[in-house]
């Protein structure tokens, strides 16, 4: 069965490499006993895992995405506590333990994943509603769609997202749930309102969906290929770009997006790590949820780059923590 594991305070520990005379991240961060909890902790932010990737490979890619938690969690526990970052601050709460679906068919993984969207969507609608910003380790872009309704729901209005990504993610919600359709999904469904996208990738977006963006009032995307021809920085466009989306306004950042990052879709030509993480740090806007997704340990294909993504992780959610405290 599917469902949802509440980290233990002994669970925790046991990931995190003790030291004398210094303190991890680990050993400050909260945990709580049951969901009802939530909304007495003191923390300000709530990190989950949704360790699937089978949203990727309902999109026809290649799985792996669903190694990406463990390690990650490892790096970020171990970090360590300092004048600079608390880990009071943050609440883990847990992780979706999801099996695998029993027909592996493009048609089962997609209603597997439509599945996934139904557990996953309640979970964020407790911990926006408690008062607490999501920080959300995918997994596959999918979980967009039930991270944005369940934000939604919450605040009982429809949300913008700026989306960090090589594509949009636009595919029609008709041909079955996968992760290339997750914020197209939450449009149709009006949990989204605006969606602002930076940095696509001029070769691997469809006609279609350069025809739906261009025609769309509430789509908006500055391409990489633009950003590689501008005079200006990449951290200038980036001000520019998010200081036209409203809030409340959740933060989507792909990996794949990040030149060299283990992924499906990885990329030898896109963003590197310190620009996004000067992205995050030098933004002025206060971010309703973070999302991580499509990173991996390692792919299906066996290509394996543990402790670089697992470390590059770990450095956003420390980023975002700083800045949106």
């Amino acid at each position: 069965m599917d469902s949802f594991k509440l980290f233990s305070r002994n669970d925790i520990l046991m990931l995190v490499s003790q030291r004398d005379g210094e303190t991890k991240i680990g050993e400050q961060a909260l945990t709580i006993s049951n969901l009802g909890e939530l909304s007495q902790s003191n923390a300000q932010f709530v990190l989950l895992g949704i360790p699937e990737d089978i949203g990727v490979r309902a999109n026809g890619g290649i799985g792996g995405a669903k190694t990406a938690f463990q390690a990650a969690l490892k790096a970020l526990l171990n970090l360590q506590e300092n004048e600079f970052l608390t880990g009071k601050k943050l609440l883990l709460l847990g992780y979706f333990e999801i099996e695998e679906p029993l027909e592996n068919t493009i048609q089962g993984l997609r209603k597997k994943v439509s599945e996934i969207d139904i557990l996953v969507m309640p979970i964020i609608e407790k911990i926006v509603a408690a008062g607490k910003i999501p920080i959300v380790i995918g997994g596959g872009h999918n979980n967009a769609y039930p991270i944005i309704a369940g934000t939604s729901k919450a605040l009982k209005q429809a949300i913008n997202t700026i989306n960090i990504d090589a594509h949009a993610d636009l595919r029609t919600p008709s041909e079955g749930r996968h992760s290339g359709n997750g914020f197209s999904l939450a449009i149709e469904k009006k949990d989204l309102k605006h969606y602002s996208v930076f940095g696509l990738h001029q070769n691997y977006n469809n006609q279609n969906i350069l025809d739906l963006i261009a025609k769309s009032e509430n789509i908006k995307a500055i391409f990489f290929d633009d950003l590689l021809k501008s005079d200006q920085s990449k951290l200038q466009h980036w001000l520019s770009f998010i200081s036209q989306t409203d809030t409340p306004c959740g933060l989507e950042i792909d990996l794949d997006s990040i030149e060299n990052i283990l992924s499906s879709a990885q990329t030898p030509s896109g963003f590197t790590l310190n620009e996004v993480r000067s992205f995050v740090l030098n933004s002025p806007k206060k971010f309703t949820y973070l999302h991580l997704c499509e990173g991996a340990i390692q792919l299906e294909n066996n290509a394996n780059t543990a402790p670089l993504v697992a470390k590059a992780i770990a450095y956003l959610i420390s980023d975002f923590v700083k800045v949106n405290a």
